[in-house]
């Protein structure tokens, strides 16, 4: 980020996800993070911020969440559509280890339990309501734009990478 009034843009996604790819210059804020500190990190957030996420979902929340503060920033943006936009219209990428987003996890995940719990039913009639309360559980998470079941695979190790330290956060957003 060579310009001096050029925005900070806080990636609000898992560090597994940043690691696969992210913004050139962007700082990683995994949203559980950026809500428990949000008031440490808004008193060190004086410019434009962009928030990121892979659709603008998170970004949301995150906006949210920093906008609660009494001395909230005045120049909170989110990145429409996200990464998936920002690449879609070709600007650059930096590119780690590919890991699937949580996103995808969800639709494999939900996907797989409607698919067994629609196979049970025909040996176990009463199945058919688990596949309906993960259909419902779905509905309710567009409804909310929150995810249960994306908050809970966030906590498997295959996404728990080392989410960064707070004060290393400010740190880096604090240098020169």
């Amino acid at each position: 980020m060579g310009q001096a009034d050029a925005p900070r843009i806080l990636d609000v996604r898992t560090p597994a996800e940043f690691r696969g790819a992210h913004i050139p210059g962007s700082y990683n804020v995994p949203l559980d993070l950026l809500k428990e500190h949000r008031a440490e990190l808004a008193a060190h957030l004086d410019e434009h911020v962009v928030l990121v996420c892979r659709s603008g979902a998170r970004a949301t929340q995150a906006e949210q969440a920093l906008s609660s503060v009494p001395s909230a920033l005045p120049q909170l943006h989110i990145l429409s559509g996200g990464l998936t936009a920002w690449e879609q219209a070709g600007a650059p990428v930096s590119r780690g280890e590919a890991k699937w987003e949580l996103e995808r996890q969800v639709r494999l995940v939900a996907g797989s339990l409607v698919l067994l719990f629609i196979l049970l039913s025909t040996i176990l009639p009463w199945t058919k309501w688990l596949a309906g309360l993960i259909g419902a559980g779905l509905t309710l998470a567009a409804l909310t734009n929150s995810c249960l079941m994306g908050m809970m695979l966030a906590k498997l190790p295959y996404n728990r990478e080392k989410s960064p330290d707070m004060r290393d956060v400010i740190r880096d957003l604090t240098k020169p």
